[in-house]
């Protein structure tokens, strides 16, 4: 019997607000954080959750975070967004996402990935779009495959502050006709 991929479920991201603490402690899980150094406690949520919110808040095109919903229900399955930082030398916006364990397979970080990258290239602050997942997350590395990022190679980081990871630097180029 052939195996077909799944159909993308319809999604939509919308700017991240105070209502979305609830949606960040269900991404808090220990499946999804694993290659995040483990869960957050109660308050370092608390505070990502207010530089979210700020970031959002915030339209100087310093990047801005959002929830990823289903389009049919508006309910909650994730993460995303885009933020400034400087990666070699080189003002660039980095991405990253994380989608609720129940809705993982279903093309919906890759569709909201491909709509961060389409908010980040409106902005037209800067041409790259970075995205960073450790080389032991297949998943993210396959979500930067299909949303059409280039494998730039691998790289040491810390994340979090103090945790040594070995990622993938992958690298998305908003502005390709420059």
């Amino acid at each position: 019997m052939e195996r077909t991929a799944p159909v993308p479920a319809p999604v939509r991201i919308e700017p991240w607000s105070d209502d979305d603490l609830e949606l960040l402690r269900l991404a808090n899980a220990p499946e999804l954080m694993d290659h995040l150094g483990g869960p957050e406690t109660q308050e370092q949520l608390e505070a990502r959750h207010e530089r979210y919110a700020a970031l959002s808040a915030d339209r100087t095109g310093k990047g801005r975070m959002f929830r990823i919903s289903l389009a049919g229900t508006g309910e909650g399955v994730g993460t995303i967004g885009f933020w400034e930082t400087t990666w070699q030398g080189e003002q660039v916006y980095e991405t990253g996402w994380a989608v609720l364990h129940g809705f993982q397979g279903l093309g919906i970080a890759t569709t909201a990935t491909n709509a961060v990258a389409g908010q980040a290239r409106a902005e037209h602050k800067h041409r790259f779009l970075h995205a960073f997942p450790s080389v032991a997350n297949a998943a993210s590395n396959a979500v930067c495959r299909k949303a059409g990022f280039v494998l730039l190679g691998t790289c040491d980081l810390e994340y979090p502050p103090g945790r040594p990871m070995v990622a993938n630097d992958w690298r998305l180029d908003l502005h390709p006709d420059h």
